[in-house]
């Protein structure tokens, strides 16, 4: 083995056992134990299988024909789980349902006739060059179709959670996912590429491996991804209420008699309509009666204050964000059942 070859194990083998690394770390050593986790470990390290049947069989000689078939039967594993992951980070409180564990059934077929393989069988029989090839044509279309699975609904999610809807953690996740599943595409091209017309070199595979799951650990821990999972995407519209809320609470902005709907969702960094259903939904009230309900509170205060008694109820009006005494006088009967004045009189 020349020093080039050398070369190539090292970095091969390097990204392979910082994947391995990696793995136990997502499921063994880390503090918060998630599914999500779990699975991600399960792909690193059937992945690692994949790639270290690869490395072998560049660099070994004679490897016995069983480890070829159990290291492709591997991909079969990858692509559910890697469906199952995406749907694990992006959907709330995820659990697998029974039924997926059908998904595994050609995983289980392939692996278990693995076991099967001889190396007489392998050399000697006619059938191995259409056996071989069907199996791998079948293996990287199953591996590919569950990769598309896995982006569509990747895309759903993200379609479903509009940007203006979508939180920092959300955010990530969406970021993370996406470099994952390039990640995988880049994989699988490189092998799909070398058995198409041998361009690609086979060690390619490990080696794009390598660099590829160096990027994603980086990424991993930078977007906090392995912190996060699909309970990021429960409903949030009660934060944004509770912000907006506070909001107007801290600044009195329903002081100001030009306040607009529109103005209040730039404060909050929200679309006209997302600030609107958020009132609609939490407050139970339109914008204007949303508004009014905190400038009747601070009319109230100044009613009750035996020191404000010399002012008059239209600068009471006009000092608490009303346009003109009609409306203020409407707008405090509708929540307190009488006339500001008569509020007044009750009070003294």
């Amino acid at each position: 083995m020349n020093f080039s070859d050398i070369l190539l194990v090292i970095i091969s083998s390097a990204g392979l056992l910082h994947g391995i690394l990696f793995a136990f770390y997502l499921m063994v050593f880390k503090k918060k134990k998630t599914l999500t986790n779990l699975m991600l470990g399960l792909i690193l390290v059937f992945m690692a299988f994949r790639i270290g049947k690869s490395v072998m069989l560049n660099f070994g000689n004679d490897l016995e024909p069983i480890f070829i078939f159990v290291g492709l039967s591997f991909l079969l594993l990858i692509g559910p789980l890697f469906r199952w992951y995406i749907l694990g980070m992006t959907r709330p409180n995820f659990k697998l349902p029974k039924l997926y564990i059908l998904e595994i059934i050609p995983f289980a077929t392939v692996f278990t006739s693995s076991l099967f393989v001889n190396r007489q069988w392998y050399e000697n029989s006619t059938l191995v060059i259409i056996i071989f090839s069907s199996g791998l044509i079948f293996i990287y279309l199953h591996f590919i179709i569950y990769i598309i699975l896995g982006w569509k609904t990747f895309k759903l999610a993200k379609q479903k959670q509009r940007q203006e809807l979508q939180t920092k953690s959300q955010k990530a996740i969406f970021n993370w996912l996406r470099y994952l599943s390039i990640g995988f595409i880049a994989i699988w091209a490189s092998y799909v590429l070398n058995i198409l017309d041998e361009t690609v070199p086979y060690v390619v595979g490990p080696i794009v491996y390598s660099v590829i799951i160096y990027f994603l650990s980086y990424k991993a821990f930078k977007l906090k991804a392995i912190d996060l999972d699909g309970n990021a995407f429960k409903d949030n519209n009660d934060l944004l209420f509770n912000e907006l809320s506070k909001l107007i609470v801290d600044t009195k902005v329903y002081l100001e008699p030009d306040i607009s709907l529109a103005k209040l969702s730039k404060m909050i960094g929200k679309s006209t309509q997302l600030t609107s259903s958020i009132i609609n939904q939490y407050a139970k009230r339109n914008f204007n009666d949303f508004i009014n309900y905190y400038r009747i509170q601070e009319a109230k205060k100044f009613l009750l204050n035996t020191e404000n008694h010399k002012f008059t109820i239209s600068s009471i009006a006009f000092d608490t964000g009303f346009s003109s005494l009609s409306s203020f006088n409407s707008a405090f009967k509708k929540f307190e059942g009488m006339t500001p004045s008569s509020y007044r009189k009750n009070q003294v």
